[in-house]
């Protein structure tokens, strides 16, 4: 029986490493709610549903071949360029979208935030989680084209839930930095758009990394997306495997951004019921 007693006492985080993470670990049936949620409203009414997620980076396969393919001729690692081009979309489309919806996700929830106290990190990751379910069906729709050209995915094709778990590090990581700025500058929900359009031709999504030299690779790597790319395409094609330098700088650059974002948004929460 309860205490009647009992008093729980919420306060802000005094101290910069005050992070309280046990807290949002006691709320992960409020997680498990909010992923479950997103996943129910985000294709309610829709034809077809989670396909949506797949038409997009399907279209943008068939433009990146008529343009990068076709007209530039850039190359593909000695792989047909529609699968070769889809293998880098599905996660970067994931990311987008995650990084979009986790960024706008303090700001669509204001009522919620302003009524009822809960770790507000639940918000962003909630939204990222329920992108898993579109993630899961994008590499069905690869493995489809893979048995269309006749492509056998290797051993390494085991390691695929590592390299979602880092696609969502580095979402989370992101949004962590740019979902509190965007509750007190809007300004950032109208330029993300922009600045994921300068990443992405910024990651090997259109291009294999090998025409990156070799003594700059590691520098490149500080791009964690590319790390992330060129895993999933060695994963499921079977091209050659990332380099420790770009893998290494990869993983490492999204320890330290999560790390670092996850203080700066519990430093910043305690603001934004004032704010939103």
């Amino acid at each position: 029986m309860a205490d009647p007693q009992q008093v729980i006492d919420i306060h802000p985080q005094r101290g910069l490493f005050d992070l309280d993470l046990r807290e949002t670990w006691e709320s992960r049936e409020l997680l498990g709610f909010l992923v479950w949620r997103d996943v129910k409203v985000r294709y309610r009414q829709t034809a077809i549903g989670v396909f949506w997620f797949v038409l997009q980076p399907l279209l943008a396969t068939l433009i990146f071949t008529v343009l990068f393919g076709r007209l530039a001729k850039l190359p593909s690692a000695g792989l047909p360029y529609p699968v070769f081009a889809y293998a880098a979309l599905v996660p970067w489309h994931f990311f987008a979208q995650a990084v979009t919806r986790g960024v706008n996700s303090m700001t669509q929830e204001r009522q919620l935030i302003s009524k009822i106290y809960f770790p507000r990190l639940l918000l962003p990751l909630g939204v990222l989680l329920a992108g898993v379910v579109d993630f899961g069906v994008g590499f069905l729709v690869l493995g489809g084209m893979l048995a269309w050209y006749g492509i056998m995915p290797g051993v390494a094709v085991v390691l695929t839930p590592l390299f979602v778990l880092l696609t969502i590090a580095t979402a989370l990581a992101v949004v962590t930095w740019l979902a509190p700025l965007n509750v007190r500058y809007r300004d950032v929900s109208y330029t993300l758009p922009f600045l994921l359009q300068i990443w992405m031709f910024s990651s090997p999504v259109a291009y294999s990394v090998e025409l990156i030299p070799d003594r700059w690779r590691w520098l490149y790597g500080l791009n964690p997306m590319a790390g992330v790319i060129e895993s999933f395409r060695w994963a499921w094609l079977g091209t050659t495997p990332p380099s420790p330098s770009l893998l290494v700088a990869s993983t490492a650059g999204v320890v330290i951004l999560l790390s670092a974002g996850v203080i700066f948004f519990h430093r910043m929460e305690r603001t934004f019921a004032d704010t939103i």
